[in-house]
């Protein structure tokens, strides 16, 4: 299912995702901009394979609470389930 969403990609974000380690502390742009163009230039002849540490996670949850606190304990709790149909339905919760 990753190569498959890997390859439905534009080639701009398969070149990103060899370019960048997401998350990681880069000290300039110039950094990212200079791996670019070494990736462009390993992958300039064909299709950019499946990086090994590309991947993800497929959630299809039933339902998710948003709570938002507040100074006075008056939070805000928002409960969204689906239902059979897949649509989600919003209820608020008291706090």
């Amino acid at each position: 299912e990753s190569l498959k969403y890997f390859l439905s990609r534009s080639r701009g974000s398969q070149l990103g995702a060899w370019t960048s380690a997401q998350s990681s502390v880069i000290s300039a742009r110039s950094v990212l901009e200079s791996k670019l163009y070494e990736m462009k230039n390993k992958f300039s002849d064909g299709e950019i394979p499946l990086p090994s540490f590309w991947g993800g996670y497929r959630l299809e949850p039933e339902t998710v609470e948003f709570w938002q606190g507040q100074a006075d304990r008056m939070h805000d709790r928002f409960l969204y389930s689906r239902d059979t149909n897949g649509h989600w339905q919003v209820e608020r919760l008291a706090p």
